[in-house]
This record gives C-alpha cells, sequence and structure tokens, in this order.
C-alpha cells in the first residue's frame, strides 16, 4: 500500500503570492504541488503554462503534479518536462497514441499518469496500466475549482484500485476534484493513495496550516 499524499493545486492559490502560498503548503506537510493545465479548448478554461511550473520549482523542491487537461498534449510535455515537472498526466480523451505518449514522458525522466474524466469508460484505461505510474480519476468536471465531488466516482476507484493490485501495479490512485475533510476518509477507503486538493487547503477559514493538518488527520 502506497504511503496517503496530499497533492495541494495552485489552482485555488493566490498567484499573486505563490511562492509564498507554496512555501506555506510545504510547511503544513503536503507531499505534492499540483499544477492544473487548461487550454481553453479540452476544457472551457485557460490556466497555467510551463512559466508557472518554473516558478513552482524555483519556489520548492516537493514533486510537482502535472495534470496536462489539453488536447495534443505530446505536442507540449517536452516543455513542462525542462520547466521542471515531476509528474505528467494526460488524458486518455487526448491520445489516440496513448502507450507511445507515456513512454515519450518517461523518456524525459518525468513520472508518466493517465487521466480519465467523470463520463470516460474505465475499461478505455485498462491497457495502459501496466505502463503508468500514477491514474488520475477526476470526481469533477475538470475546468474550475470549488466543485462537488461527483456521485459515483467512488465505484470507479474501487474498480481500478483492484485492476492495478490484480496486476501487482505499485502506481499511485490519484483523485481530484471535490475533496475535502468530510469525504477525504471515505475517498482513502474506496482505495485511492494522492489527493489533490485546492479549496480545501488554499482557501480555507482555517488557513493553510491547519487545514492541511486536518486533512492528514481525517486521513488516519
Amino acid at each position: 500500500m502506497n504511503h496517503k499524499l496530499i497533492s495541494a493545486s495552485i489552482l485555488s492559490a493566490d498567484l499573486a503570492h505563490l511562492g509564498d502560498e507554496i512555501k506555506m503548503a510545504e510547511d503544513a506537510g503536503v507531499d505534492w504541488i499540483h499544477v492544473d493545465v487548461m487550454d481553453g479548448a479540452f476544457v472551457p478554461t485557460i490556466t497555467m503554462g510551463p512559466v508557472i511550473v518554473e516558478a513552482c520549482r524555483r519556489s520548492t523542491e516537493l514533486p510537482i503534479d502535472v495534470h496536462l487537461m489539453v488536447h495534443e498534449p505530446i505536442r507540449h510535455i517536452r516543455n513542462f518536462a525542462n520547466a521542471g515537472a515531476t509528474n505528467l498526466t494526460i488524458h486518455i480523451e487526448t491520445c489516440p497514441n496513448i502507450l507511445a505518449d507515456l513512454a515519450q514522458i518517461r523518456s524525459l525522466g518525468c513520472k508518466a499518469g493517465i487521466v480519465l474524466n467523470p463520463a470516460t469508460p474505465i475499461q478505455t484505461i485498462y491497457k495502459t496500466l501496466a505502463d503508468v505510474d500514477l491514474v488520475l480519476v477526476m470526481s469533477v468536471q475538470p475546468g474550475a475549482s470549488g466543485q462537488s465531488y461527483l456521485p459515483g466516482s467512488d465505484e470507479k476507484i474501487i474498480n481500478i484500485r483492484q485492476r492495478l493490485d490484480a496486476i501487482g501495479s505499485h502506481a499511485w490512485l490519484e483523485v481530484d476534484g471535490g475533496i475535502n475533510l468530510e469525504n477525504i476518509r471515505m475517498i482513502s477507503e474506496s482505495g485511492a493513495d494522492v489527493f489533490v486538493a485546492a479549496t480545501a487547503v488554499f482557501r480555507s477559514p482555517l488557513g493553510i496550516k491547519e487545514a492541511v493538518k486536518s486533512l492528514r488527520f481525517a486521513l488516519k
């Protein structure tokens, strides 16, 4: 069983003080820094590019967990790898040559991950499971932070956990969307290893330090 990890998504951070916010999250005990890259085409929103990853890399030595919500991610992975990404996760929906794309990510020295959207059948990723370091399940529609966790995500998490265990995979099973103090333990019990938290870390009324401490306590 992998150690349970918290990946703090800077989608909800104050970008005017990004370095300070990352430092506070790191001091609070998060394990990864998560960067949501959106191109305005695959998802409606436009967010961050390699320059933000470079800024994160200058601000921390924590692993940088980059989620590419973009069309043709193969065109961009080298730039993100060079910017300092540790993990690069790409969507099954955008990659007709998914195994080759995953191999390309690894060739650049990054961990390679596969992502699937809520409406995408889990069978679409089965062929990739032996070739990934990370599986990311979207538990909201990709595009904006602050959404509520979608019912039915648990079943998908349980199924993928069973598949990974059956093939002896040590890949992390990551969940992104609507994670908070009320549901993080349930999501963990479904089989998740990594929990992406945006609003629950950077916009918590508790403050970043207490928010992370509370999430960690809820995972015990």
